[in-house]
């Protein structure tokens, strides 16, 4: 289903702010959660890295919802299959509160990750579904940026209530959220995808669509800039509060500040990045973002293997990590789904899938040096900002030798938005 820019029309705010409540589902449920993780550990009688594997197993959750979720949105529409995943994720966050292990807890935030994905992958296939070049950036970078205010208040509620409360307090806050969002999913999100436009169902049909969606070079190349991307978030997200808590001594109030204060700088990048679309080359936003996210990542090898992990290095370092993000992550991923505009549940879905499950991986990765080492998490910072730039260099070598104009969207005329 393809458009010409003069056929798109401006994403209604309505719908924009549903979006935004339904991508915020995973950074609630897992933003909230993450400054108990001492407490965890200590009420459940186990290790850090078994309360780290519940960030594994409800990434892993969102990387299958979001694989499964895109295709069956593609034959089923968006609606339908939406408003499903939504009630399951509230059913899930009820079981989590409840938890009465680590491995019940593992698996409860294993299918709230998965209808989580499910839902997210959705929500961003519909404003694909709406929007094209310039505007497709825009209004993704509208999601991402105005999600951002999840990752801000989250950590600070979640401080609040384990100051009032338990660690289990923070999912009967994100199971009301969830009820909430369930209301809001019903009266605004329409069907957005005709029947006309919608794919045969069926396992051949997926491994086709996915075929051909991987079989595009530029498309596979934006999935590496996210992937990559996501790893350095996800090892700063699992492993901060050790960092900074464990070995800094910094109060469960104070830790909420200063991830609240992260993701305000991931907000106001992405917030940024908005603006410039149909400005500045996206290739440019995302390059910048890369090299600032290299820096943060030496900065803690230096710190980690020299200097003890001080807490103004730290601070710093994390700070401009997720600024980092905010400039790459909503402009990578609207290049990757313009790459493939005929498979825009498909391509979401793979995307999301390959993003979820790297953090996965990330997460227990970073949490090998226990409480006490920052080397890990330096590490894949480094390591994930390196891979991030080399697969964007790869990109524009690619449309260069293939002739095509780097500062153009697929499909645009001649005066095409600059990337």
């Amino acid at each position: 289903m393809t458009r010409s820019p003069s056929e798109t029309r401006p994403v209604p705010a309505a719908l924009i702010a549903t979006v935004v409540l339904l991508t915020a589902i995973a950074p609630l449920a897992t933003d909230m959660y993450v400054p108990a993780f001492p407490d965890v550990a200590r009420d459940l009688d186990t290790s850090a890295t078994a309360v780290q594997l519940t960030l594994t197993t409800f990434f892993t959750g969102m990387a299958v919802g979001q694989l499964v979720g895109g295709p069956v949105s593609d034959q089923r529409g968006r609606r339908g299959p939406l408003l499903v995943a939504v009630v399951v994720v509230l059913l899930a966050s009820v079981a989590c509160a409840l938890a009465p292990t680590i491995t019940v807890m593992a698996v409860t935030r294993f299918v709230q990750g998965l209808a989580g994905g499910w839902a997210m992958v959705i929500g961003r296939a519909v404003v694909v579904d709406l929007a094209t070049g310039h505007q497709l950036v825009r209004s993704l970078n509208l999601v991402q940026g105005v999600g951002g205010v999840a990752p801000i208040l989250a950590p600070l509620l979640g401080g609040v209530v384990l100051q009032l409360s338990t660690w289990r307090a923070p999912f009967w806050v994100i199971a009301v959220i969830t009820a909430v969002t369930l209301v809001v999913v019903w009266f605004v999100v329409p069907e957005s995808l005709p029947v006309a436009d919608r794919h045969p169902g069926g396992l051949g049909a997926f491994v086709r669509a996915a075929r051909e969606v991987l079989g595009n070079r530029e498309y596979v190349g934006y999935l590496v800039v996210c992937s990559a991307a996501v790893v350095a978030l996800f090892a700063y997200v699992a492993t901060s509060a050790f960092v900074l808590r464990s070995m800094n001594g910094m109060s469960p109030i104070a830790y909420s500040v200063s991830f609240a204060a992260n993701a305000v700088g991931m907000t106001v990048a992405s917030l940024v990045s908005a603006r410039l679309a149909g400005r500045v080359a996206t290739r440019s936003v995302i390059l910048t973002g890369q090299v600032l996210a290299l820096a943060a990542g030496v900065g803690m090898l230096v710190g980690a293997f020299w200097l003890g992990t001080p807490l103004p290095l730290a601070l710093g370092c994390f700070f401009a990590l997720m600024v980092a993000i905010g400039l790459v992550l909503g402009n990578a991923g609207a290049l990757a789904n313009a790459a493939v505009p005929d498979h825009p549940g498909t391509g979401s879905a793979v995307l999301g899938m390959l993003q979820w499950g790297t953090a996965g991986v990330a997460a227990p990765l970073a949490g090998l040096g226990g409480e006490d080492s920052s080397v890990p998490v330096a590490l894949l910072m480094t390591v994930g900002a390196l891979v991030s730039l080399a697969a964007l260099v790869s990109v524009t070598g690619t449309r260069r030798r293939a002739g095509t104009p780097v500062g153009r969207f697929p499909g645009d005329g001649g005066g095409g938005a600059r990337l």
